[in-house]
């Protein structure tokens, strides 16, 4: 059996209102489509924690700097459908452009502080339209739960900010990155790699992984970040936007490791903007 998609507010709204008359937990994991391992990560972590899961797809338009990038954004709404029946989705909300956006819609969602720098500064106006479009998928999928994946790490903490401060009633569940064999972490972008490339890219996150192990055990963070850019570069990676050590609670910049802490970089291969971050444990000296 076939998950159920749906594309208009009211019956999902209908679907959700018969959930709950009989119990049911909700889950929710929003996603632009093109789902890979990841996502279904995502899907199956709800499934053990909730009754019920609704998968959204809705390629946002608010989130992105280019319209060529908006163009280039792989739509497989049917490849999408049919991973998720045999995991057992309930539901794929596939929202219609007049129900997120209508005429006459004005309304932006603006979180401060853990939106800045990072993604935020390279992005202008990116995390107003992630916060937008999530505000209004949590409103209108009223789930209990909603699961983000940890490799957008700024945006699971920009996600969290909103909720707690408009106070919507949902608990914000940030589950592990999943990786390939080589370690690439899992993106709707990685599609866009030239086998040469794609070659080239486990040099991002080996260069992360081998940096939180010296700064764990005491090396310069500054050096250390030096370092894994060089070799982020040296791989072939055009640039390196920011290699970067923040909090793990707060995303606040730490010039020593001090708590637990988070190595988030973004680089650009060829024509692909990469993202990937890894944690930094404390006390491993």
């Amino acid at each position: 059996m076939g998950v159920e998609i749906v594309r208009r507010l009211a019956e999902l709204r209908g679907i959700v209102a018969d959930w709950r008359g009989q119990g049911f937990r909700v889950g929710v994991v929003p996603t632009m489509g093109a789902l890979h391992e990841g996502h279904l990560s995502l899907v199956r972590a709800a499934l053990v924690k909730t009754d019920r899961v609704i998968v959204t797809l809705f390629v946002n338009p608010k989130q992105f700097n280019s319209a060529a990038d908006l163009a280039a954004y792989p739509r497989t709404e049917n490849d999408d459908a049919a991973k998720l029946a045999p995991l057992g989705a309930h539901v794929l909300y596939v929202p219609d452009g007049d129900q997120m956006y209508p005429p006459g819609f004005a309304t932006t969602v603006s979180v401060e502080g853990v939106s800045e720098g990072l993604c935020g500064a390279r992005r202008p106006g990116h995390f107003d339209g992630v916060s937008t479009v999530v505000t209004k998928l949590l409103l209108q999928t009223g789930g209990d739960f909603a699961f983000f994946g940890e490799k957008d790490f700024q945006q699971l903490h920009v996600v969290r900010r909103l909720v707690t401060d408009l106070d919507i009633p949902i608990e914000i569940v940030g589950c592990p990155t999943i990786r390939e064999a080589d370690g690439v972490a899992m993106s709707s972008r990685n599609v866009h790699l030239s086998a040469a490339e794609r070659a080239i890219a486990p040099a991002l996150a080996k260069a992360l992984f081998e940096a939180s192990d010296r700064i764990a055990k005491g090396a310069s963070v500054p050096d250390e970040i030096e370092t894994a850019r060089s070799r982020i570069l040296a791989a072939g990676y055009e640039t390196v936007e920011y290699l970067e050590l923040r909090g793990e609670d707060d995303l606040k910049p730490m010039p020593v490791l001090d708590r637990p802490g988070r190595l988030l970089a973004a680089a650009v291969l060829g024509s692909t903007r990469l993202i990937d971050n890894v944690p930094v444990s404390v006390g491993r000296r």
